[in-house]
Parts: C-alpha cells; structure tokens; sequence
C-alpha cells in the first residue's frame, strides 16, 4: 500500500503519462522515416550522399549528444530542459514538414536529434523524482519502457496509416499538437529536479563524447555498408581516440559530466550491457522483419507493420512482468532470464523456412521482445538506483547512448550476416546484377529475367537463410551475455536497485 497523500499520487500519476509522450514519439521518430522514404526522395530528390544523412543524421546526433544533455539537466533542471527540448522538438517537425529541399531536410533532422536528446534522458531522469517509492518506480520505468520501446514498432504503423490518405508531410506535423500539449502541462504536474551542488559544466568534455560517439557510430554504420574501407577504419580509430581522452578526462575533472566509477560496479555496469544486448536484438531483427515480410511474404508496408502489433504487445508483457516480479525475484536471475527468452525467440526465427507461416515468426519475435521488455525495464531501474540521485540525469544519459550504440551494433551486426549470405547464395545460384545484392533488386528485376518464378524462388530462399543466420548470431549474442549477467548481479537482493550489504565496497574497487 502507497503512504501517498492520493492528489500526489494522482499528480505524480498524470506527470507519468505526460513523460510517456515525448519517450514515445523520440523512438518513433528513429522509424518512422522508413515508411514514408520513397515519398520524401521521390519530392526532395536528394544526391546518394544526400539521403544517406537524411536517414541517418538524427540518430548520429541522438547518440552524441544523450550523455552531455543528461548532464545538462542535472544541472540546469530536469524539467526545464524537458520544456526546452519539447519546444525545440516541435520547432524542428515545423521545419522538415515545410522542408523543400533536401539540405533543409538534413538541418531539421539534426535539430530533432538535439531536441531528442534533452528529452530522453531527462523522462528517464524525472521518473525518480516523482516516484521515490521502488515498486512504483519500477512499474513506472516499466510503462517508460513500453512507450520507448513501443514507439519505434508504433512508427511504421502511424506512417503507414498517416501516408494512405496525407502527403509525407503528416508524419512530422503529428509531433506538434503532442509537443504543445506537453508544454502546457509539465510545468503543473512534474516537480523540478536538478543536482543541487551542480558544479560547472564540462563544455570540452562534451564536445569530446559527441566526437567519440559520433565516430563510433559512423564507423559501425561505415562497416556495414562499404566493408573494411579505409573511411571506416579512420572513423573507428577517430572515435576510439576521443573515447580515451573523453574518459581521461573525466577521471581528472572537478565537476565531469559523468562519473566513470559508476562502469566498476557490477550493477551498474551489468545494467547498462544487459540493455546494449536487447537494444542489439530488437533493432536487429526490426529492420531485417519488416523487408521479410514485404518481400518473401509480399505484403505491403502497412500491412506488415500491422502484423507486427503483436510484437509490441510482448514488450508490454515483458514490462509487466518485471514490474510484478522485481520485489520477489533477484535481479540477476529476472535479467538473465530475460536474455535467455530473448535467445529462445531468436532460436524460433532461426527455424524459418521460405514457406513456414508467417505467424511463425511473430510467434518467435513475440518471444523476443518479451525477453526485451523484462531486460530493458529491469536495466533501466537498476541503473536509476545504482547511481546517486544528483546524478540522475547523467546516469540516464548513459543509459539511452547504450540503446542507441546496441540499436546501431544489430543494425550493423546482423545486416551485415544476412546480406553475405545472401550474396553468396545468389552468385552461386548463378544471379547477378542488383538481383544479387538484394531481394529488392530480385523482386524489380524478376519480370525481366529469362526465368522470373526461378529466380525469386532464388532470392526469397537466399532472403530466409541470411535472415535466420543474423537469428542465429543474435541467438549466440543474448546467451553469451545472459551468462555474463547472472554471475555479476547473483549478489543482487529482490526489490532494489543497491547492493546486498557488503557489496559496495567490493563494487567500487
């Protein structure tokens, strides 16, 4: 039972929902692009390099900038900057809505990532003050989660919807009634919440994350799509550099944007690794399925985000679950399992065949995103307790660049498997051309090939193998770090988020 006066608890309550909406429409926003890209390039007709930042630049400055905004508003105030990135958030869907050419487009994607970058970690960061109980904050962080995580399935969804009546304009000028309707009622129902002895701001220190992470992103991405070329390995090596000299510099600093000491403790460290995993996995899979079932299956964009809603529903399961169970259940054990289910869902997928039922699939994605909603729920309650309160903000700001590098690393990671097998399999089968690279390439130049029936059978059979060889590596990835979990976090109590007594001083070592 609550000790809460009820108006708080009905305030803290409705401040919750209103934090719910920018971590919903943040995710969103990371995929909501995908549906509505052929309409932008068909009207902006960008360059290839052009469109390339279009698609990626928000994430880019997302990622960069997540740790020194998280700071930022430990400093300044939580909720200021919350306003002050909803205001920017809604500027910046102004701008790409009216953008009529593609470096406008460029410049308010950029924008928005800023803007996304004050609002994730200071939701994140929020929820703490308004629920000091550990229970409640725990079920709170669990609804944090299914909207975050929620909003990047619900993406497509909206898109797709949004585009079979409204040009591609809609799918940025949804932001703003959410946007105003979040500044109009954050002041009444969130307190503030800053570190009371902030300290200076570590500008050079920020400057240097935003390198670092930048860096390691590009070079993730660079991989991916061009191989071990010599832009990748000086992207890779750039970010590593800043990455050294960011975490030197924050051991030396009176006031750092982040206390690296945190990374020694089991809890915290676990914490955040558990959810670079499920960010891994989910992202992974998210963007191979929705070609899957466009392609192999044959439906249409808003079709198959609509059979994905099942997917969004075992995120919410998982969040319950975890909720429920946090109070009675170690924290080690409740993570690891987590990771095993999500492993068990990829295992599913690995058993596709061409013609398996598409149902088979949700049912194996299903299964992941479970294992991902207990995960992430978990991490980032566990990462709120195990850092100190002044330093919320920073600790979320971590948390966040942990999903976005996890998101970028599956992209990266089981892209890269699955094209190889396909491309293999296609050239020994005899194909070349774009039909070889892709099975978009396959499916608009199969009315022209000599044997079209041939050659998609081909391409969707080479489209499945790669698929359930990227399941397979993430299968491998979630059970490795399930095993690595259970024996840092086996000391951890039920119900918190501190170590069992005696602990902290091994953790600080």
């Amino acid at each position: 039972m609550t000790t809460e006066h009820p108006p708080r608890a009905a305030r803290a309550l409705a401040g919750l929902v209103f934090l719910l909406i920018p971590a919903l429409l943040v995710s969103m926003d990371l995929s909501i692009l995908f549906v509505a890209a052929p309409a932008i390039a068909e009207d902006l007709a960008p360059t290839a390099t052009q469109w390339l930042w279009m698609l990626d630049v928000y994430g880019f400055v997302l990622a960069g900038l997540l740790v020194a905004m998280g700071s930022l508003g430990d400093r300044i105030g939580r909720r200021r900057l919350l306003l002050a990135g909803a205001a920017l958030f809604g500027a910046a869907s102004a701008l790409l809505a009216l953008a009529d050419s593609a470096g406008w487009f460029i410049a308010g994607r950029v924008l928005l990532g800023a803007a996304g970058a004050t609002l994730a970690p200071s939701t994140l960061s929020l929820i703490r003050s308004l629920f000091a109980d550990p229970r409640q904050r725990a079920t709170a962080v669990g609804a944090w989660t299914v909207a975050f995580t929620g909003g990047s399935v619900l993406g497509p969804i909206l898109g797709g919807a949004l585009l079979e009546f409204l040009p591609w304009n809609s799918v940025f000028l949804v932001n703003l009634p959410f946007m105003a309707l979040l500044l109009a009622g954050a002041p009444f129902l969130i307190p503030e919440s800053r570190d009371p002895r902030p300290g200076g701001f570590d500008l050079l220190g920020a400057a240097t994350s935003l390198v670092a992470v930048l860096g390691l992103v590009n070079a993730v991405k660079r991989f991916a799509e061009h191989g071990a070329d010599p832009y990748a390995a000086a992207s890779l090596a750039a970010g590593a550099l800043f990455l050294v000299l960011f975490v030197v510099r924050q051991r030396r600093s009176a006031h750092p944007l982040i206390d690296v000491g945190l990374f020694a403790r089991p809890t915290f460290a676990a914490a955040v690794g558990g959810n670079t995993a499920v960010s891994f996995a989910a992202a992974g899979m998210g963007a191979l399925t929705f070609t899957f079932l466009q392609t192999v299956h044959g439906l249409s964009p808003l079709v198959a985000a609509l059979s994905s809603l099942p997917v969004f529903v075992g995120t919410l399961l998982g969040a319950v679950l975890a909720g429920t169970l946090a109070h009675r259940v170690r924290p080690g054990f409740l993570m690891a399992g987590g990771l095993a289910t999500g492993a068990a869902g990829f295992g599913t997928v690995a058993s596709l065949e061409a013609d398996t039922s598409l149902w088979v699939l949700i049912a194996g994605y299903t299964v992941i995103t479970l294992g991902v909603g207990v995960v992430a729920t978990l991490a980032n309650t566990l990462v709120l307790a195990s850092a100190p309160p002044e330093r919320a903000g920073a600790a979320a700001g971590i948390s966040e660049t942990s999903t976005e590098f996890g998101a970028a690393l599956g992209i990266a990671v089981l892209g890269t498997a699955a094209a190889g097998v396909y491309r293999d399999a296609m050239l020994a089968g005899g194909a070349t051309g774009p039909a070889a690279e892709t099975v978009a390439g396959a499916v608009a130049g199969a009315p022209a090939a000599p044997d079209p029936g041939a050659l998609l059978e081909l391409a969707f059979a080479a489209q499945t193998s790669g698929f359930t060889t990227a399941a397979l590596t993430g299968a491998a990835v979630l059970a490795a770090v399930s095993a690595v979990v259970a024996v840092a976090l086996r000391r951890l109590p039920p119900g918190t988020g501190e170590p069992a007594p005696g602990e902290r001083a091994q953790e600080t070592v």
